[in-house]
């Protein structure tokens, strides 16, 4: 029989496998970063910013309640099987863009895409967390987001290259189809990690009985004030990110670049992202949580009035950059401070419902840059979100508490609530 021990070394070989696995859950929605917004424009005809934009209005909503199921679902009836059924939901997803004869199908596509997402990522992230304990628990969660941000720079890049040698369609989604069934059939072959949820459990000291998903949706959205705080900065950035997918592709095409540099800068922002975070996760175990936080909202906003302001290539490149490493200063420090407010038994409901708010932000800001890019123009919209965004990372400095000094107060704030038949 197999001992359950605690540690990324001790389980390198999960692991891994579970990094391979987030890189195909990055590929799948990467493969629209480049290529989706254009589809609208030119082959489906589609004028209206706002318009364009509904496929994130349904892809984040989805996604963010994927998130509080997967959390939930994932506490309750196991993570391989969470996993699994996320795959699943997005096999369809490249066929659906392929055949689409209409916009609506493509928006029926992101249904399924943001199922996938919110499964998969967050259970991905889960399990990551299951396996490291508390020790490493920012490297883990930096690896698992590098794994996962390069992949979706990787299928940008590689899509918008696909698209301007062979069309839009259907030579880009070929390679989604690809990422989901090699998913699926990685996901068949991951184990699962309940009993290292027992373990740093037995070890930790855990004696509160477990809360149900509403008292810790309740208290990762207000009743914590740092998960408060985590909360809302992870929505306004992805916000500003379903900002960069639906309207840059639009900006940068419109001021005459062609699709090969149109990808290059779409694809170099996760890009720069994603390989950060292999230093930005374990630099949080180290020197805290809020300034990492702090830094990278302020960076992320003036990068985006930078990006809003600048009319090419040049001055686009540097401003691409600045909006990489930014958000990969708070992309797993978000999540590792999640951890570290919540216990083993209920953090997986945590981040999900962490991931839920931070997903809503694609919601918000398709609708608020949909509605001010046809008002106003695609860069003052650009702008006005960075701006956003530095009011946030503000908001962050002055109210978030290190874990280390909060965590004895987790269960304070769990206000319980009735127990009902299947209650977790």
């Amino acid at each position: 029989m197999r001992s359950t021990r605690l540690g990324l070394r001790e389980n390198i070989g999960q692991f891994s496998l579970l990094l391979v696995i987030n890189a195909f859950v990055g590929s799948m929605v990467g493969m629209e970063r480049s290529v989706l917004p254009l589809l609208a424009e030119r082959e489906f005809g589609i004028a209206s910013r706002a318009a364009i934009l509904s496929f994130l209005i349904t892809f984040g909503l989805v996604k963010a309640i994927a998130n509080v199921f997967a959390g939930a679902t994932a506490d309750r009836w196991g993570r391989r099987r969470t996993l699994i059924a996320g795959w699943l939901a997005g096999i369809p997803v490249p066929l659906l863009i392929i055949f689409a004869p209409s916009w609506g199908w493509v928006i029926v596509a992101n249904v399924l895409l943001g199922v996938n997402q919110g499964l998969c990522w967050s259970t991905a992230i889960v399990m990551k967390v299951d396996l490291v304990g508390t020790r490493q628990r920012g490297l883990a969660i930096g690896l698992n987001e590098s794994s996962g941000y390069l992949a979706v720079a990787g299928a940008a890049l590689a899509t918008g290259y696909l698209a301007a040698q062979h069309g839009l369609r259907p030579a880009p989604f070929l390679l989604g189809m690809a990422a989901a069934i090699a998913g699926l059939v990685c996901s068949l072959f991951v184990r699962e990690t309940h009993g290292h949820v027992a373990l740093e459990s037995s070890q930790t000291a855990e004696t509160d009985s477990t809360p149900g998903p509403a008292a810790v949706f309740a208290t990762v959205s207000w009743r914590n004030p740092s998960m408060r705080a985590v909360s809302q900065a992870g929505l306004v950035n992805n916000l500003n990110d379903g900002v960069s997918w639906g309207l840059f592709p639009l900006l940068f095409t419109a001021q005459g670049l062609s699709l090969e540099r149109t990808a290059l800068l779409v694809a170099l922002y996760p890009a720069v992202w994603g390989g950060a975070q292999l230093f930005t996760g374990a630099l949080s175990d180290r020197v805290g949580r809020r300034s990492l936080m702090t830094a990278g909202m302020l960076i992320q906003g003036v990068a985006l009035i930078g990006v809003g302001a600048a009319r090419s290539w040049e001055f686009w490149l540097p401003a691409m950059i600045a909006l990489g490493l930014g958000t990969a200063l708070v992309y797993p420090t978000f999540l590792s401070a999640v951890s570290d407010h919540s216990k083993p038994s209920w953090r997986a409901t945590a981040i999900g419902a962490y991931r839920s708010w931070r997903d809503l932000g694609y919601v918000v800001g398709a609708i608020l840059a949909g509605v001010l890019a046809d008002g106003f123009g695609i860069p003052a919209s650009v702008q006005l979100v960075g701006g956003v965004t530095i009011v946030s990372g503000l908001i962050v400095a002055m109210t978030y508490r290190e874990g280390a000094a909060a965590h004895s107060n987790a269960s304070a704030e769990l206000r319980p609530v009735p127990r009902v038949a299947g209650h977790v």
